[in-house]
C-alpha cells in the first residue's frame, strides 16, 4: 500500500481467527494498529482479553494497549462458541499466560481516546458481537467525526451459521448491529459469503508451523485447529480458513474485494430469523414498498466476492514478516 499506513483500531472477541487477524494487523506495513478493543462472544471477555495479550506479545506487538469491554449483549445473554474455539477460545494449544495487563480504562473509553487523539481518522474493524462499538456510538457519538469507515465482519447475504439465515457475531448481539448500521460513516460488511472462501492450503499450513518465528509459528497453529470446511473437525495436513481475518486483508488490499452499496438492516425480532443481515438487492421496489411507502434502510457496502487467492498470498506474505 502507497503512503502512510492507514490507523485502525479492531475490537476483537479473540478466538481463533481473531488471532489470524491481529497477526495480520500487527505485520503488515500499510496499517498502524492504534488499539484492541474485548467483547464477550467467541469465549468469555476475560478470556478475550488474555488471548489477545497474549496474541500481541507471540506477535512481537506487546506495546498495542488493550481494554475490557463488554461482559454480555446490550439484551441477550452470553453464548460463547467455545465448541468452534476450544474451552479457551484459542483451539485449546496451552499458550504462555501473557505478561502484562489490559489497559486501566474500560474498552468504550479506549475507542473514544484513540479515535478522537488520531491525526488521520480510524478505520474500525470490529470481528466480533458489536456490543462495544453500539456503546461507544451511543454514548460518544462525536467521534464519528474522526472514523473514515468501518469494516465489520458479520452478517451474511446467502446462508447463516448460528441459525439458518444468522452469522454468529450479528446474532450474538443483533440491537448492537443494528446500531452500528445507523453510524452514520462508511461501512463495510464483511460477511460469511466472503469469510469462507479464503482458505490457506495444507503445505503452507505445514510451512508456517515449521517456522522459526513465533508469530508464523502461531499462525499456523491456529489455522491447523481452523479447517477450511466448516462443521468438521480438523484433520491433520488440512488446509485452514482464514476467517475474520479477511477483513483487515480487505483494509490493507481493498481492490481483492467486489462490493455493492445495498440497504441492509437486521431482524430484532423473536424467532427463527432473528439475526438476519437482511440485503436488498433487488433492482427495483416490490409491492411492499409501492403499497405501504419506501422505508429508511442503511446503505452499506456488502462484500459479494472475494478474490480468495490475492488474499491468501497476502496473508502468508505478511505473517512470515518479522
Amino acid at each position: 500500500m502507497p503512503g502512510r499506513p492507514v490507523p485502525v483500531i479492531m475490537d476483537c472477541d479473540t478466538g481463533v481467527d481473531d488471532a489470524l487477524a491481529l497477526l495480520f494487523a500487527v505485520r503488515h506495513p500499510g496499517i498502524e494498529l492504534r488499539a484492541v478493543t474485548c467483547v464477550a462472544g467467541n469465549t468469555d471477555v476475560d478470556g478475550v482479553v488474555r488471548n489477545t495479550l497474549t496474541v500481541l506479545e507471540q506477535a512481537g506487538a506487546p506495546g498495542i494497549p488493550v481494554a475490557r469491554g463488554a461482559e454480555r449483549p446490550l439484551l441477550e445473554p452470553p453464548r460463547p462458541a467455545t465448541h468452534v474455539h476450544g474451552t479457551d477460545g484459542m483451539g485449546d494449544l496451552g499458550l504462555p499466560a501473557p505478561a502484562r495487563r489490559p489497559a486501566e480504562v474500560d474498552a468504550v473509553t479506549l475507542l473514544r481516546r484513540e479515535i478522537l487523539a488520531s491525526p488521520r481518522p480510524v478505520t474500525l474493524i470490529p470481528t466480533a458481537p458489536l456490543t462495544n462499538i453500539a456503546l461507544l456510538l451511543r454514548t460518544h457519538p462525536e467521534v464519528t467525526r474522526n472514523i473514515e469507515r468501518i469494516v465489520f465482519m458479520g452478517g451474511a447475504v446467502e446462508v447463516g451459521n448460528a441459525t439458518p439465515v444468522a452469522e454468529f457475531n450479528v446474532w450474538h448481539d443483533p440491537e448492537a448491529a443494528a446500531v452500528l448500521l445507523t453510524a452514520g460513516v462508511p461501512i463495510t460488511m464483511y460477511g460469511l459469503d466472503v469469510f469462507r472462501q479464503v482458505v490457506v492450503e495444507a503445505e503452507d499450513v505445514r510451512r508456517l508451523r515449521e517456522s522459526g518465528d513465533r508469530g508464523a509459528r502461531l499462525a499456523g497453529e491456529l489455522l491447523a485447529h481452523r479447517p477450511a470446511t466448516q462443521g468438521e473437525p480438523p484433520e491433520a495436513g488440512e488446509a485452514g480458513g482464514l476467517g475474520d481475518a479477511g477483513a483487515v486483508c480487505a483494509v490493507a488490499d481493498p481492490g481483492g474485494l467486489t462490493t455493492r452499496p445495498l440497504p441492509v438492516e437486521v431482524s430484532l425480532a423473536p424467532g427463527p430469523g432473528r439475526g438476519q443481515t437482511i440485503v436488498d438487492r433487488r433492482p427495483r421496489p416490490g409491492e411492499a414498498e409501492i403499497h405501504h411507502g419506501e422505508r429508511e434502510r442503511a446503505l452499506i457496502d456488502v462484500a459479494l466476492a472475494v478474490d480468495a487467492d490475492r488474499y491468501t498470498r497476502l496473508y502468508l506474505e505478511t505473517v512470515g514478516r518479522p
